[in-house]
């Protein structure tokens, strides 16, 4: 059975090609444009592993991640979070893990990055 990713990003263009990559490695792809998109996701729905940009409208990555980390399903607030970022020069890997973020991938986004991080956060 495919995994399922969830990937959060307010971009079209990011969106539509990191759906198309992972498509071709046979996961099965659900795309929201904000965090609050992802937790009204979350609330009927099960992922294996969510790429979240950090800055999205309404409410952003980090915001999303600490309040999927408070989730009363155990297995849901375990999730595995991946910050897409742009920024990553603004955080470090100690505030991404304080938000409750596993991993992240700088944009412009190393593709081949992008599908060895998913498949290792996954076990796929």
């Amino acid at each position: 059975m495919p995994k399922q990713v969830l990937i959060a990003e307010d971009s079209s263009v990011i969106q539509n090609i990191t759906r198309r990559v992972l498509q071709f490695q046979n996961f099965d792809i659900t795309v929201v444009k904000n965090g609050q998109q992802v937790l009204d996701y979350l609330e009927n729905n099960d992922c294996d592993i969510i790429l979240m940009d950090i800055s999205m409208p309404v409410m952003d990555g980090m915001e999303c991640a600490g309040r999927i980390r408070q989730l009363p399903d155990p297995k849901k607030a375990a999730i595995p979070i991946v910050a897409i970022t742009g920024n990553a020069k603004n955080y470090t890997m100690d505030d991404f893990r304080n938000a409750g973020i596993n991993d992240y991938i700088q944009k412009p986004i190393n593709f081949d990055i992008l599908v060895e991080t998913v498949r290792r956060l996954t076990n796929a």
